[in-house]
């Protein structure tokens, strides 16, 4: 039964991302929303509504029954979460929306897209009704408080560490490799580069590259083209960020991913080849 039947007076209850029903079910009671945290979780047990609460924020009141309130939790958010993971570029960032929301994933590429490298990386909480350019508001303006620097330079070679570095050990040491690169005016001729040129919809960081790849004309080829490219591929994380403006210092001018994802360095031709006669695979 209700708390209160006549009292109709709605309250915002804000349900965090992975909070357990068990805990859900004491701060409803706690609300004062239910009368009994007990009751909550065998009713939400015998519904099978354990796995299938919603994270968001909930209009509820004291005049809703149990029921009433649980069912709620599955399908009533005002709003929802959602994660965008560090190194991801706009079009996965719309995959991501469109599995959360109604919003259209054309519509968000094409407010997103001239925003790449700083639609900042994070766990958002977006109303149901924002529309596609709220969203791109949202992230852009998370960037502007949080990033150490909004230089484009940095941006883009941030974007590539995010890419290129899956430890947080090798961001600064992959920094270092293309500050070094751009400095002596060497070909960056950094795969995720392609992989952006090259990327699809279902494979939009294609990792069998081949030789003709490396020829594919697009100023993001930095196998063909001198310099950074002409903006980010990704969208990069604090580490990144910060590691893009203050690299290691060092004199390397290569580097090898293992099987691990993790990177080894060579200063010459011939140490980045036995590098690779170590760390890859024989079928590469």
């Amino acid at each position: 039964m209700p708390v209160d039947p006549k009292n109709q007076t709605e309250q915002v209850f804000v349900v965090p991302q992975g909070q357990p029903t068990s805990i859900i079910a004491e701060r409803l009671f706690r609300e004062k929303l239910i009368k009994s945290a007990l009751a909550f979780r065998v009713l939400a047990e015998q519904k099978g509504y354990s796995g299938k609460l919603q994270a968001g924020d909930f209009r509820l009141n004291r005049a809703m029954s149990l029921e009433v309130i649980a069912d709620n939790l599955t399908h009533g958010s005002l709003d929802f979460w959602i994660t965008f993971p560090e190194g991801l570029r706009a079009e996965e960032y719309a995959e991501r929306l469109a599995g959360k929301s109604a919003i259209n994933q054309d519509e968000f590429i094409l407010a997103a897209k001239p925003y790449e490298g700083q639609l900042f990386p994070d766990t958002y909480l977006i109303p149901n009704t924002a529309a596609a350019e709220d969203v791109v508001t949202l992230l852009t303006k998370t960037f502007v408080q949080k990033s150490p620097t909004h230089d484009k330079r940095v941006l883009i070679i941030a974007s590539l560490i995010e890419r290129e570095a899956k430890h947080n050990d090798d961001r600064k040491l992959v920094s270092s490799v293309v500050h070094n690169r751009l400095k002596i005016g060497m070909a960056l001729q950094i795969d995720a580069t392609v992989q952006y040129a090259l990327g699809k919809p279902g494979k939009w960081w294609p990792q069998d590259l081949i030789r003709e790849n490396l020829q594919l004309d697009s100023p993001y080829n930095t196998y063909l083209n001198p310099g950074l490219p002409p903006a980010p591929i990704a969208n990069p994380g604090l580490a990144s960020l910060r590691a893009a403006a203050g690299p290691a210092e060092t004199e390397y001018l290569y580097y090898v991913s293992d099987d691990g994802g993790y990177n080894h360095y060579a200063t010459t031709l011939a140490g980045h080849q036995a590098n690779i006669a170590k760390y890859l695979p024989l079928d590469n």
